[in-house]
């Protein structure tokens, strides 16, 4: 029986959410192939058929965790009732994400020094497509006459932006790192909700 091109999509819909639970809870590192064809009741040999190595299944999974990530974000946006909000729900939405993913990322912070292109392909369009959703929304507090008119929207959230991906915790040595130790992640957080009202005033 021939194996039609929609079934195959969901085959790959299954591996990727097993593979998902996997890093998700032992990290990348802890995960083998065979503990996921375990899981799926699949043979090495047909989830290799779909993913030619544990990397390119990790690849595609981001891929997808980022996706929904980004979905979150794009189907809220539009409905809120300031510029605050906005910006709040972005940072609260990232924070959530990071926490409930913290496991997952361990391949982050074990190959830090030598991402694959491709993980930097996904963080790139994540940070595109944050930067457009919060300059739509200035813009949208622009045309309300709520804000005094901003030149360059895309160019102030990259620095919003870039300015969170810079707060370390107190005493903390700056470093390059992405993801800090889990137990610094809420005073981050904290910090970063501090810098979202200091930068709306900053904007009226």
């Amino acid at each position: 029986m021939n194996i039609t091109t929609e079934q195959q999509d969901i085959k790959r819909e299954k591996i990727l959410e097993a593979a998902y639970q996997r890093f998700l809870h032992y990290g990348y590192s802890k995960t083998t192939m065979n503990e996921i064809a375990g899981d799926l009741a699949m043979s090495k040999a047909l989830l290799y058929y779909y993913f030619p190595d544990k990397s390119e299944l990790y690849m595609a999974v981001m891929r997808k965790i980022a996706n929904d990530y980004l979905k979150q974000l794009e189907a809220k946006f539009g409905h809120f009732s300031d510029l605050r909000q906005a910006f709040l729900y972005q940072v609260n939405t990232h924070h959530e994400f990071i926490v409930h993913n913290y496991n997952f990322f361990d391949y982050f912070r074990l190959n830090e020094q030598n991402l694959p292109e491709t993980i930097w392909e996904t963080i790139g369009h994540i940070r595109n497509a944050e930067t457009k959703l919060l300059a739509d929304a200035i813009q949208i507090e622009v045309e309300k006459g709520n804000i005094t008119p901003v030149n360059n929207p895309l160019q102030v959230v990259e620095v919003f932006l870039d300015s969170l991906h810079g707060i370390k915790v107190s005493g903390a040595i700056p470093h390059k790192k992405d993801f800090p130790p889990k137990e610094h992640l809420e005073e981050i957080h904290d910090k970063r909700l501090l810098l979202i009202d200091i930068f709306i005033k900053g904007l009226r």
